[in-house]
């Protein structure tokens, strides 16, 4: 019986978790293009979390997001998992990806055009770890203008898994350690808050975040690490309803 709680428990953070990711990555990027949340794929039953279409006019100023920024330049799913994705996830992942191509394929058939390699959707996998038989396993590599963390799959699958605790901690990547885990997060909250005040991101990332906070504060048998991550974000939900 403990069991079953403590593993609903644990299904209700990640959950929560989720949707925080969902929600964060849409108002970040909504500026920027069309974002789609919890998109369905074709015909089929199954989701994709986040698909963005950018404005080209836009490209330019989405460069403030940093490393995020760089990877929604062209059209983009996001899949961001709060656990370390598995082999399963990811190869689902890449079915769904290859399910959104195969309709966009048909459709250009039926209308008698080609799509622009442009159009095709690049595949981010964010994943707070990953093992090195992982990687390899996809036959993911580095590439050296996107730096630690970003492994690539060979070219025309188009996914690349983004490894959140191996980027660098600068300010490049801090909207992606947002959605890390433990340690990362906390310090990418803590770089968060030193943000100037007029930072464009600052107002919606907090309001997530006091959001986020609230629903794992209400959660029975919340685990440790939430735990922790609830007592980090309530002093500042405090000192910004003081200010």
């Amino acid at each position: 019986m403990a069991e079953n709680l403590l593993d609903k428990a644990k299904e209700m953070t990640r959950f929560i978790h989720d949707q925080f990711a969902k929600d964060y990555l849409e108002e970040l990027l909504k500026t920027f293009g069309s974002v789609q949340a919890a998109s369905r794929v074709a015909t089929d039953v199954r989701e994709i979390d986040v698909l963005f279409t950018p404005i080209p006019t836009q490209t330019a100023n989405i460069a403030t997001l940093g490393l995020l920024g760089k990877m929604a330049t062209t059209t983009a799913i996001f899949e961001p998992f709060r656990n370390p994705a598995s082999a399963e996830e990811i190869n689902d992942c890449i079915s769904k990806l290859s399910s959104i191509k195969s309709a966009m394929q048909r459709e250009a058939k039926r209308n008698q055009m080609k799509i622009p390699n442009s159009e095709i959707p690049q595949l981010w996998i964010l994943t707070p770890t990953a093992s090195k038989n992982l990687i390899c396993g996809f036959g993911a590599t580095e590439k050296s203008d996107w730096g630690t963390g970003v492994y690539f799959t060979p070219k025309h699958y188009r996914t690349a898994i983004v490894v959140i605790h191996q980027l660098p901690c600068t300010h490049e990547t801090l909207w992606l350690r947002i959605l890390g885990r433990g340690k990362v997060q906390r310090q990418a909250i803590d770089e968060l808050t030193a943000l100037p005040a007029n930072n464009p991101f600052l107002r919606v990332t907090l309001e997530l975040l006091y959001n986020l906070q609230q629903n794992l504060r209400i959660n029975q048998n919340t685990p440790a690490e939430d735990r922790e991550l609830v007592m980090r974000l309530a002093p500042l939900y405090q000192q910004d309803r003081e200010h």
